[in-house]
């Protein structure tokens, strides 16, 4: 735990932070899709779902060879983002992915996409001329050696 004192006319305050709010604003509060997905672990994991459907979280650790408690970390932080989806059936939690989860990242991609085409497109007109300015230089370049 974390303390913090303060003395303000003769009354001493005592401010405790836990690891847990810390973690929590800290980590898991600026998670967004993009960290969630950057782990190799993860994109594994929402490949697996992708492909099957549903599957309970045991289901899904048979499949790794890291430990089931590596897997349920792994798991909490796409359901916190939202990427993925989880119902509970008795005992089990089922695992599915949200279909909307990837907007965000789809509609970043796009933007970029557009960006770049519009760049190279310009990029294209620019060695184009260039490259008619080299040829009509070229031409007038012979007609001068001609003479």
């Amino acid at each position: 735990m974390f303390e913090a004192f303060l003395n303000e006319t003769g009354n001493t305050y005592f401010y405790y932070l836990s690891i847990y709010l810390i973690k929590n604003f800290v980590y898991y509060k600026l998670m967004d899709t993009f960290t969630a997905i950057a782990d190799p672990t993860r994109r594994s994991i929402m490949e697996l779902l992708a492909r099957n459907g549903r599957l309970s979280a045991t289901e899904i650790s048979e499949r790794f060879t890291v430990s089931p408690q590596a897997i349920s970390q792994h798991l909490k932080i796409l359901r916190e983002t939202h990427v993925v989806e989880v119902e509970k059936r008795a005992q089990q939690r089922i695992y599915r992915m949200n279909p909307d989860a990837l907007q965000e990242v789809e509609e970043w991609a796009k933007h970029y996409r557009t960006m770049w085409s519009k760049r190279f497109e310009a990029l294209d007109n620019v060695l184009k001329r260039e490259q008619g300015r080299l040829q009509t230089n070229s031409i007038e370049g012979k007609e001068e050696n001609d003479d």
